[in-house]
């Protein structure tokens, strides 16, 4: 059975730092990437980063470019973003789920329908 478990959203001041994971267990790293979404009251899904597969190479959206990274722990099967200082605007609800992949790159694009439940991010002073 496919389960994607994120964990480690919170209540954090704008700068503070969190990471987030995303625990899998029903199929290994090595055989789908995994991309990050959010979703803010009031906006549209965004997807925010992805980590191929094949070749673990990254993607990250503009608005969250170097302030954010994706990494994975394969012994651990799970996949982390760690996000270095939050701004108000990051404040959604976080989502994992597998993406799909061109050119051995990933692409955050929801794809093979796996979902974690979700984990809240409150930016607030």
């Amino acid at each position: 059975q496919v389960q994607l478990v994120e964990s480690g959203g919170g209540l954090v001041q704008p700068g503070e730092s969190l990471r987030l994971s995303c625990a899998v267990s029903g199929f290994t790293l090595d055989s789908y990437s995994i991309g990050w979404f959010r979703k803010a009251p009031g906006k549209e899904r965004e997807g925010i980063s992805c980590i191929s597969h094949i070749d673990e190479s990254t993607y990250y959206a503009d608005s969250v470019k170097g302030r954010f990274t994706i990494s994975r722990d394969n012994a651990k099967n799970i996949v982390y973003l760690q996000m270095d200082n939050l701004k108000p605007e990051d404040t959604a609800d976080y989502y994992c789920a597998t993406v799909g992949v061109l050119f051995r790159r990933c692409v955050v694009l929801p794809e093979h329908g796996y979902w974690g439940q979700g984990t809240q991010v409150a930016v607030s002073s």
